[in-house]
């Protein structure tokens, strides 16, 4: 066999050079090697990208633990400058709402920053100097409790050396122990000879005196001094160092810069003066408590108790040393002493587990576990100082992981909120065969979307709601991962795992209609196209159709060869088959099972459920050439198009008009006597019109007062088609804001072109209006005047906070109207 490859000009172990053949007759062969060697070396960079990506991720890391440890190690050796910066950060933010309020009632920052430090100062010192004197009152009296802690030592001391039932067990074991040691003393030779040598120290000078006592003062006053410093330079300059901090962390991108600084802010600021009105809530009836028992410098130890808390874990166990001491040296009897230990255990339990958990709430966004966690490494760190600074560190650090990429562990690691989102739990719990875990998360879910005392309707939107929210969702990632990276037995465990939930669900929440085996013909056949993930939907779309009222079940896949009776019997009785996939290019497979649906049972009408349907498919031409009845694209929507479809009456205007609610007419009275419909709110209205557009980068904005049959829309950036002589607006049948009025909750509808309520309305069509979202306006009495609300031109969503941003502006609208119509009602008054 020979060593050389047949691609290698160069036999092994030999140079270019020494195989290179001279000028001769044979050098017309070398184009022939080269080439081989050309086709050579893009296999060598392929082969060497592939070994550069599989190192790559382990060079990150390497790379990501020697920027953590070069960080760790400034933080150490730099602890004798950062420890006085951070507390004086922690002090500026205390003092900077003061200096602020100050600077707003017209002084200067700078003589609002020296006021603001000279009164905490003063404060500060005089607390100081009342609890010295009641530690010296305490220093007096130690003394007179002398004979009081002698004689409950002596009952003690009596107490342990008196018969017990262990006094067998400890006879034996001294007697055991004796005889070891006297086993090892005789085996010992002579013992060595110990010589005693005593240290005599000569007595410090009183100059030698002064300076330890200087050297140990020192340091704490040079801290405090550093720190007085930091804190007047960061009150002065506050707008100047925010600025450096946004151009440090944000670059070129000052939204991020500015959303972190501020949730940074406002966190710990939120931290710290929760944190102080714990403290002060556990202070004020620590002092008060001993002094009802009769401890003495109770006002002292609950001052005390308020500061130590400000250190976690340790400070409340040595600020309940104290007392507890105390009480055990001044009464003669055991009374005081439980009493004491009582009450700081009582206090302990209603804090800990009442007032901490309703005030704190979220303020830090840590788990319990990163605070802990935090507490150890910022000890280890700045020692005691670190403790007390490690919750507001933290915090800092979770906030940077949330808006930098690259620290985005931090966020993963630190935070309080679940790293996964329903979907993704439910998954991973069937992917690991934790069929219990996954019920539990399902009824938790539902459970939270029920209220106090649910009605079957209730429940019945819940359910659908988890099915939309979570069960699809969590079938969607079922179908990405399925060739990609779930094996076998992951798809077994799936698939038997829904089906668990799924039984589950069909027994907690019944269908409210006859058992099957009653009423045999359904209706409604849900079936999933090709997969078992299709079956799943299809299951799902049934329990949703029962709980509506509708008659439904599902049955197997459409493309079963051989069907038996009953399943052929429900195929020839059903009305509607509601045909579930998860395909992103169904068009062949929904083509040739309509062929052959039609063929066997031509009576059904058939509604396609297309779960991943891009752009593409959802176009008009293409859901034609499908040949189906009508398509949805979420539960909500087939629940619609059902209902629609099944009305025994269709809607005689082609779109569904929201129903009136109960107390309608007392909510119309309430709007025409709230003034709200007077020409001289206009302007106020198009302000908040032209800035929710604005604000949210939309075509239209509207403010919709919804009176008996009319909807007053002024300011309205939609075209005004009204006839002259009426007010702005449009009937109130036409109208998608009176489904908000309705429920009194917002209503988002991202396509509108999917919504069977709104596909079809005139006003929405005629107006080009894709997407819709409202909020109520809403008054202190309860009663929901009308909405403000924005659309587009497109198909768009909106996220969480959005939500909350529409919401504050509707708010401050309805304030608006509020204090204008107290001002006309005082001016009424007047007149």
């Amino acid at each position: 066999m020979s060593d050389r490859s047949p691609l290698s000009p160069v036999p092994p172990g030999a140079t270019a050079d020494a195989v290179t053949p001279p000028e001769s007759p044979a050098a017309p062969a070398q184009p022939v090697l080269e080439s081989r060697a050309s086709l050579r070396q893009p296999r060598e960079s392929v082969a060497s990208l592939q070994a550069l990506a599989a190192v790559l991720p382990g060079l990150r890391w390497l790379i990501g633990l020697l920027i953590a440890s070069i960080i760790i190690a400034a933080l150490y050796f730099g602890r004798d400058i950062l420890i006085p910066l951070a507390l004086a950060v922690l002090v500026g933010f205390l003092l900077d709402p003061a200096v602020t309020r100050l600077k707003r009632w017209g002084l200067s920052r700078m003589l609002a920053t020296l006021l603001v430090v000279v009164l905490a100062l003063g404060a500060l010192t005089g607390i100081g100097f009342y609890l010295g004197k009641q530690v010296q009152s305490l220093s007096a009296d130690l003394p007179t409790y002398q004979n009081t802690i002698k004689q409950k030592l002596r009952n003690l001391r009596a107490l342990s050396s008196g018969p017990s039932v262990w006094d067998g067990a400890i006879k034996t074991y001294s007697t055991v122990e004796s005889e070891i040691a006297k086993a090892a003393a005789a085996a010992e030779k002579r013992p060595p000879r110990v010589q005693q040598v005593e240290v005599v120290r000569d007595e410090p000078k009183p100059l030698e005196k002064v300076v330890q006592w200087l050297d140990k003062v020192s340091e704490p006053v040079a801290m405090i001094g550093i720190v007085l410093l930091f804190v007047i330079l960061i009150l002065l300059d506050r707008d100047g160092l925010r600025d450096r901090l946004l151009r440090l962390m944000g670059g070129g991108n000052l939204h991020v810069a500015t959303d972190a600084l501020d949730e940074a802010s406002v966190r710990i600021g939120k931290y710290l003066r929760m944190q102080f009105i714990v403290n002060v809530t556990y202070g004020i009836p620590m002092a008060a408590g001993l002094w009802l028992i009769g401890v003495p410098g109770a006002l002292l130890w609950g001052v005390l108790a308020t500061i130590m808390r400000f250190v976690p874990y340790v400070g409340p166990m040595i600020a309940a040393v104290f007392p507890l001491t105390l009480a055990f040296a001044v009464a003669p009897g055991w009374e005081m002493l439980l009493w004491t230990l009582g009450l700081i255990l009582v206090l302990e339990l209603i804090s800990n587990n009442v007032i901490e958990p309703w005030l704190y709430g979220s303020s830090t966004g840590l788990s319990t576990l990163a605070i802990i966690m935090a507490a150890t490494f910022w000890t280890a760190l700045w020692g005691p100082i670190g403790l007390i600074l490690s919750t507001p560190l933290t915090v800092c650090c979770l906030v940077l992981g949330r808006y930098l990429p690259g620290l985005q562990f931090m966020e993963v690691l630190l935070g309080s909120e679940p790293v996964l989102h329903p979907p993704q739990r439910l998954y991973q719990r069937l992917l690991a065969d934790d069929v219990n875990g996954a019920i539990e998360l399902a009824h938790a879910d539902i459970a939270q979307r029920l209220p106090a005392k649910p009605s079957a309707q209730d429940k019945a939107g819940a359910v659908a709601d988890f099915y939309a929210e979570v069960g699809v969702p969590s079938l969607q990632l079922a179908y990405k991962h399925h060739t990609e990276n779930a094996t076998a037995e992951h798809r077994l465990r799936l698939s038997n795992g829904w089906e668990a939930v799924l039984e589950e669900l069909a027994e907690e929440f019944p269908a409210a209609q006859p058992p099957l085996a009653v009423n045999p013909a359904p209706h409604v056949l849900c079936v999933g196209a090709r997969w078992e993930i299709d079956a799943l939907a299809a299951d799902m779309m049934a329990h949703s159709l029962q709980l509506q009222g509708v008659p439904a079940r599902s049955a197997s896949h459409a493309l079963t060869p051989a069907l038996g009776p009953e399943e052929m019997a429900d195929w020839g009785q059903a009305q509607w088959l509601v045909l579930s996939t998860f395909h992103a290019q169904p068009q062949a497979l929904v083509r040739q099972i309509l062929r052959r649906v039609r063929r066997r049972y031509p009576q059904l009408k058939v509604v396609l459920t297309l779960w991943n349907g891009g752009p593409a498919v959802l176009q008009e031409q293409s859901l034609e050439r499908l040949g189906a009845d009508a398509v949805a694209t979420s539960v909500l929507e087939l629940l619609l198009r059902m209902a629609q479809l099944m009305a025994p009456d269709p809607a005689p205007l082609g779109y569904v008009a929201a129903a009136l609610p109960e107390d309608d007419e007392a909510r119309v009275q309430f709007l025409e006597h709230s003034g709200a419909l007077l020409p001289v709110h206009a302007p106020m209205y198009k302000e908040a019109v032209l800035k929710a557009a604005n604000v949210f980068n939309v075509k239209y904005a509207q403010v919709s007062l919804v009176g008996h049959d009319w909807v007053y829309t002024p300011g309205s950036l939609l075209s005004n088609t009204t006839p002259p002589g009426t007010q702005p607006g449009l009937p109130r049948d036409l109208s998608i804001c009176a489904y908000v009025v309705r429920d009194s909750a917002d209503l988002v509808v991202e396509d509108v072109a999917r919504d069977p309520r709104f596909s079809d309305n005139p006003a929405l069509v005629g107006a080009g209006v894709k997407f819709y979202a409202g909020v109520p306006l809403k008054t202190t009495k309860g009663y929901v005047l009308g909405t403000l609300c924005i659309m587009h031109d497109a198909p768009r969503t909106l996220a969480d906070d959005e939500m909350q941003v529409l919401h504050a502006m509707a708010e401050d609208l309805v304030e608006r109207l509020r204090a204008a119509h107290l001002a006309d009602s005082a001016k009424d008054a007047a007149s």
